[in-house]
């Protein structure tokens, strides 16, 4: 199964590609008008799909240096979860897909090898939704330099919705597992959150 995600995986994404692409060359082409929220979303869609999809396939999270993953300043990230509201659209991710205990399973299954998975996934998440956040912030600029405001700003709230938001809540997580392995000591040679 493995071998057919690492193949598959990035086909798809590199389809997506080329629809975003196509996409773009359209908006800037035409006005949507009228359909311009369904193509922002679409267009969001598309865009944080090519990189899920590699990083479905791929340790993406590698790609980056440790430092990335190093939470410098706790108290900011836990303002920015409290102000932005994160832990609402925590409970809404846990009530519509996370809340079924066999989607838990997959990335944390109560184990200490569990915790080990359950950081991996947050650095796979994170690393998917922030390049995501960027190429979308760039792309809503470049639509907007071409007068599609409306879409620009239906972009702008699904980003920060759909990427920004999961980022801060997955480096939350990690934080919540530091904490955790200062108290308990016996996670420190099984866990590692900066790796």
């Amino acid at each position: 199964m493995k071998v057919i995600k690492k193949i598959v995986f990035p086909i798809i994404s590199a389809f997506l590609l080329v629809k975003t692409i196509e996409l773009i060359k359209e908006l800037i082409a035409h006005d949507p008008q009228k359909l311009a929220l369904i193509w922002a979303f679409l267009l969001c869609l598309y865009i944080t799909g090519i990189f899920a999809f590699l990083g479905f396939a791929y340790a993406t999270h590698q790609l980056l240096p440790r430092r990335y993953f190093t939470l410098n300043n706790p108290r900011r990230l836990q303002r920015a979860y409290r102000s932005l509201g994160v832990k609402h659209f925590k409970k809404m991710l846990l009530w519509v897909f996370w809340g079924r205990h066999k989607n838990r399973q997959k990335y944390f299954d109560g184990s200490r090898k569990g915790l080990n998975n359950f950081v991996y996934q947050t650095k796979q998440s994170e690393v998917g939704h922030a390049t995501a956040f960027i190429t979308i912030l760039g792309v809503s600029l470049l639509l907007l330099l071409h007068g599609r405001v409306v879409v620009f700003v239906g972009m702008s709230i699904i980003n920060i919705i759909g990427n920004l938001y999961p980022v801060i809540l997955q480096r939350y997580h990690r934080l919540r597992i530091e904490r955790l392995i200062k108290r308990a000591p016996y996670f420190r040679a099984e866990v590692s959150v900066n790796n």
